[in-house]
């Protein structure tokens, strides 16, 4: 004992480290760890600290199992839209192919009914000019006709003019443009 006095007495008087205190044999460190094993027990005993612990993780799960379930949820929502998206998008492809199908459909109809009435203008138009045709033919005969017995008369008239009498050829002249009259008309 005498060395351990001699060794503080050296370490106090060079100013280094000196003894610490204890109470009861323990030092200050030991004192700390004491105290907070003290507060633990309390905390357990009085505050009955495990079953808010337990509380707290018991409400901490059941907040996890909500999100989960709300997950859960949430995917069947996707998923179901998913669906509806997927049973839509068919939807509007059998719908499109419908409106082509009746589109093409429409455009060959449209095609039959304007070769119908192109060949129906065709014929109405080749039945006038056919008309018209016949109606300048018989024009251009009427009129032929008229020249011919215009021309006959006047040669006629010159022939009778030059063989028969006066009174003879102005009766005869008479009678035969009536005759013509009558006939052309």
């Amino acid at each position: 004992m005498a060395e351990e006095q001699v060794h503080t007495a050296e370490t106090q008087a060079e100013g280094g480290h000196h003894a610490e205190p204890t109470l009861l044999g323990v030092g200050a460190e030991g004192w700390v760890y004491t105290g907070v094993a003290i507060f633990i027990v309390l905390a357990v005993v009085v505050f009955k600290a495990p079953s808010l612990i337990a509380k707290a993780l018991d409400d901490r799960i059941a907040g996890v199992k909500k999100q989960l379930d709300e997950a859960a949820t949430l995917r069947a929502e996707a998923e179901k839209l998913l669906a509806d998206a997927q049973a839509a998008k068919a939807a509007a492809g059998s719908e499109a192919a419908a409106i082509r199908q009746r589109a093409q459909t429409e455009a060959a109809d449209l095609v039959k009914a304007s070769e119908a009435a192109a060949s129906d203008a065709i014929a109405r138009r080749t039945a006038a000019a056919a008309s018209r045709i016949a109606a300048a033919e018989r024009t251009a005969t009427a009129e032929l006709k008229a020249e011919v017995a215009a021309q006959v008369t006047k040669a006629a008239a010159a022939i009778i003019a030059a063989r028969a009498d006066k009174d003879l050829q102005t009766r005869l002249t008479d009678e035969a443009i009536a005759g013509l009259d009558r006939r052309l008309h």
